[in-house]
């Protein structure tokens, strides 16, 4: 039976990692994800875990003695945000083409520079292509949710990638929202036992881990990781069926809000959802059929699935939280253009930047870009394609 509590989202996903037990957690803090350490060292000082705690020096070392964990035949995990994330990046690679299915909590904060702490998606997109699986959650209960799942879809055999479950720094981190825990027994029988074919410590089979990969094999090993990320689509949806029939809350791709008819829809990820759906309520009682599209899933990219969804649509605006430096939009918008290239009709789309640093994102906003994207529908005519809302500059830029 599901229990009701009151929890920030970092509590959450600690409280998660609790239920969970594992081996290890190599920590290093970093604002807004320290809470998530902070809370688990509590456990284990209070001996309601068994794992080994082991405070680091930086995000690169925390990410490094996972790797050795995890090569070593048991499960490991961490957290980070930005910076942190950043610092990691020569390991992100290595934890993924090893096949180790590390499970990293990613409180996404804006890169420096300029220095800043708050929210946007700069991160975690920034680390989109090291071969690691991403999910996005709205609220404090996707991110418990989607940390519960974490670990069966990275461990499933024909995948075995690392994972990142994310969630907005400050927004969801350290708001506190109700929420429904499962009971501990529940969690331990669904996440399971970490059983891997090939560790270090397996005596009868030894093997070496991220030995020097020469050009006659290097293709193969890249192309294996490629096919696993293909794999990983079916696992998410075996997973989420799995803990639908468990627990009740059903889980997919991403989430279809009020698209059944809609003309115009957003597409978007985190929790700015929230936001756009009370848009999307006020707008459908004037008559408007507006829908949006949160996805959960990044990495892999659902992108026939995403695609069907809005082939009958015929103006959308995908919503960046996080710049893309392409001169052409952010990096959501690139996978979803790409996405609907194929359909006999896409709809029109356009690019809105958006939240960077911490920009508030209103109600009111959001109404904005749906006005745009009526006025898309209705004539035909695209106008700026990629645009920035919220900012102090030209308004012929700024929607």
């Amino acid at each position: 039976m599901s229990i009701r509590e009151r929890l920030s989202g970092n509590e959450a996903i600690a409280c998660a990692m609790r239920q969970i037990d594992p081996d290890v957690f190599a920590a290093f803090p970093i604002t807004p994800s320290t809470e998530i350490p902070q809370y688990f060292a509590q456990y284990v000082a209070d001996g309601r875990v068994s794992t080994e705690f082991i405070p680091v020096e930086s995000e690169h070392s925390s990410l490094s003695a996972c790797i050795g964990a995890q090569a070593a035949g048991v499960r490991a995990v961490t957290a980070t945000s930005s910076c942190g994330l950043a610092f990691m990046y020569e390991v992100l690679y290595v934890a993924a083409s090893a096949r180790l299915p590390i499970t990293l909590a990613c409180v996404n904060r804006t890169l420096t520079g300029p220095i800043n702490i708050n929210n946007d998606h700069s991160d975690s997109m920034g680390a989109r292509d090291t071969g690691w699986l991403q999910l996005y959650a709205e609220n404090n209960q996707e991110a418990y949710d989607n940390y519960l799942q974490a670990m069966r879809i990275a461990e499933t055999p024909d995948v075995r990638l690392p994972i990142m479950v994310c969630q907005d720094g400050f927004i969801t981190s350290h708001a506190v929202e109700n929420i429904l825990l499962e009971e501990d027994a529940a969690v331990k029988a669904f996440v399971g036992e970490y059983r891997p074919e090939h560790y270090l410590l397996k005596q009868e089979n030894p093997l070496a881990v991220g030995p020097y990969d020469t050009c006659p094999y290097c293709m193969e090993h890249k192309v294996q990781q490629a096919e696993a990320m293909k794999n990983a689509k079916r696992a998410i949806l075996d997973v989420a069926a799995d803990f639908t029939r468990t627990f009740g809350r059903s889980y997919g791709f991403f989430e279809e809000y009020r698209m059944e008819d809609a003309q115009v829809a957003l597409v978007l990820i985190g929790s700015t959802a929230g936001t756009a759906k009370a848009c999307v309520e006020r707008l459908r009682a004037r008559g408007v059929r507006a829908g949006l599209i949160k996805l959960r899933v990044f990495r892999p990219f659902p992108a026939e699935e995403l695609a069907a969804a809005l082939a009958h649509v015929k103006a959308v605006a995908v919503l960046d939280k996080s710049e893309g430096n392409s001169a052409c939009g952010g990096p959501l918008f690139a996978e979803t253009r790409c996405a609907c290239y194929d359909l006999p009709h896409p709809p029109k789309m356009i690019d809105v930047v958006y939240g960077l640093a911490g920009r508030d994102c209103a109600v009111e906003d959001v109404e904005r870009v749906y006005r745009r994207l009526l006025h898309i529908a209705q004539t035909g005519e695209t106008g700026p394609r990629y645009v920035h809302m919220g900012q102090r500059s030209k308004q012929e830029e700024v929607l």
